[in-house]
């Protein structure tokens, strides 16, 4: 990625929405039980639409269905956890959420 990973909007406990070029991403917080972690999908076409369309509410209701699919858990089936990117991209996310903390602590 040329352009550096930016934080474009967050729900707090849920999402942050990043951009980087003309690429948004979606860095879901995913919690079963004692068990969480962190979830980071490139929106997809329809993905896009549908937040250009309605906004926060497309997200906090992609975000859930992220969660509910339960991708890293063993065996979950989930569509989300062949899409995670956090293993190639968690560390520029990691860095643009703290970056944009910073001034707001």
């Amino acid at each position: 990625m040329a352009d550096a990973m930016k934080v474009i909007d967050h729900q707090p406990g849920s999402w942050f929405l990043l951009g980087a070029e003309d690429r948004l991403y979606l860095d879901v917080n995913c919690s079963h039980g004692a068990f969480g972690y962190s979830v980071l999908i490139e929106l997809n076409a329809a993905e896009r639409d549908e937040y250009h369309a309605l906004g926060r509410g497309g997200l906090d209701a992609l975000a859930r269905s992220i969660d509910d699919s339960a991708p890293g858990a063993r065996d979950s089936g989930s569509v989300y956890a062949g899409r995670d990117l956090s293993r190639d991209c968690g560390e520029e996310v990691s860095r643009a959420v703290a970056e944009w903390k910073a001034p707001r602590e």
